[in-house]
This record gives C-alpha cells, sequence and structure tokens, in this order.
C-alpha cells in the first residue's frame, strides 16, 4: 500500500463494523469505565518480532486497552515472553505494571472486541488495513507470530500471499519473502484447557522463533 493511502491506526469510535460498533457502544453503556475501543498494537515498531493474535477479548484488551491483559491468555503469553526474554519488568495484567516489550510488538488481526469471540470475514477484511500499515511500519520485521487459524490467514493475506501454499499448522515456519511466520495455537483458557494447547508446545514455538531472531 502506498504511504500515503496508509491508515495508520482505528480511531475509538471506527465506524467501519455496524455489528462492532453496536457490540462497543453496548459494552460502554455497561461497563462505561472500560476501554471499549479499537486496541492500539503494543510494543516498539523497531522490533524484529510481530505476534499478532485474533481480536480482543470482552474482558482482557477490551477492558483494560492493551492486548492480550486482562485474560488467561495473557498470562500465558506474556510469562513465556519473559521467559524468552522478548520482555522485562513484572505482568499484573493491567496496562500501567512495569512491563516492556523487547525486540517484539503485538497486535490483533481485529482491533474491536466481537461478540463471542468471532469476527465475520467480512469484519476481519475491514481490519486488514491497520494490519497491513503495522507491518508495514516496522523496518526491522523479521518474523510473525500468528495465533491461530485467523490471525494466519489474515497475516498472509496481508503479505499478498496465497493460503494454499502455506496452511497453517501448529508449529509450522513458513519462508515469505524476508520473513519466517511461525504458527501456533491460539493460548485461550479454551485450548489449553482441552490440551489443544500445553505450556511446553507454545514454548516450543517460542524457541524456534529464539532461534531465528537470537
Amino acid at each position: 500500500m502506498p504511504a500515503h493511502q496508509r491508515v495508520r491506526d482505528p480511531s475509538p469510535n471506527c465506524p467501519i463494523c455496524p455489528r462492532l460498533v453496536d457490540f462497543r457502544n453496548n459494552a460502554r453503556a455497561s461497563w462505561p469505565d472500560w476501554h471499549n475501543a479499537p486496541v492500539a498494537s503494543f510494543g516498539p515498531e523497531t522490533a524484529r518480532l510481530l505476534i499478532v493474535g485474533l481480536a480482543p477479548g470482552l474482558k482482557g484488551a477490551n477492558r483494560t486497552g492493551r492486548p492480550f491483559t486482562g485474560d488467561y491468555a495473557g498470562d500465558l503469553l506474556y510469562s513465556t515472553l519473559l521467559k524468552f526474554g522478548f520482555a522485562k519488568g513484572e505482568f499484573l495484567a493491567r496496562p500501567d505494571d512495569s512491563l516492556e516489550l523487547i525486540d517484539c510488538r503485538i497486535t490483533n488481526a481485529v482491533r474491536c472486541v466481537p461478540p463471542e469471540n468471532k469476527p465475520t470475514p467480512a469484519e476481519i477484511s475491514a481490519c486488514r488495513p491497520f494490519l497491513i500499515n503495522t507491518l508495514e511500519t516496522m523496518p526491522a520485521l523479521r518474523a510473525i507470530l500468528t495465533l491461530g487459524k485467523i490471525s494466519h490467514d489474515s497475516v498472509l493475506r496481508a503479505l499478498g500471499v496465497r493460503l494454499a501454499a502455506h496452511p497453517f499448522v501448529h508449529g509450522a515456519r513458513h519462508n515469505i519473502g524476508p520473513l519466517a511466520v511461525f504458527d501456533s495455537y491460539h493460548c485461550s483458557r479454551y485450548n489449553t484447557n482441552t490440551g489443544v494447547l500445553t505450556t511446553q508446545m507454545f514454548e516450543d514455538v517460542f524457541s524456534a522463533i529464539r532461534q531465528d531472531i537470537a
């Protein structure tokens, strides 16, 4: 996308997706002290690693305003980032803790919280320009971790490559131009409670990423 056409970030009252706007307005009425707005990326644009999740959780990032902050998925993600040197400080599940990301940035394929954590294909497509901008404004980017198939597919579409050439497989590594795209099941409570994703499986993916960007 040419620089003059880039869409930096959605506004706090982004009107693009009517269903998400309605859901956001309902959340604002129910919890007026929450963030209840599109959630911005977290971490430095100079990072070599970008982690792409699905969308903000209703009582997680939609409440706190920081990706993966305030719900179980963030507990696993941030503890793993700390273990592998992609973060420092203390994670207290709130945006005013001392946590800082190191050489790592986190964003979501969809910036607004969707009902039942399920964005529609149209909503995912409508939000992709923000993902494209995130990719284009990270000059040192070398690796992308996609959390779940929806994130994987949106990243591949943002990169302009065929999905069939790079199917989502947990633990897979895809070489796409100068980038290495890694796949993991999403670190949601459901996936960990059912054994779809274990802590060891998640850490194995980060071990592979760390080998790539030592």
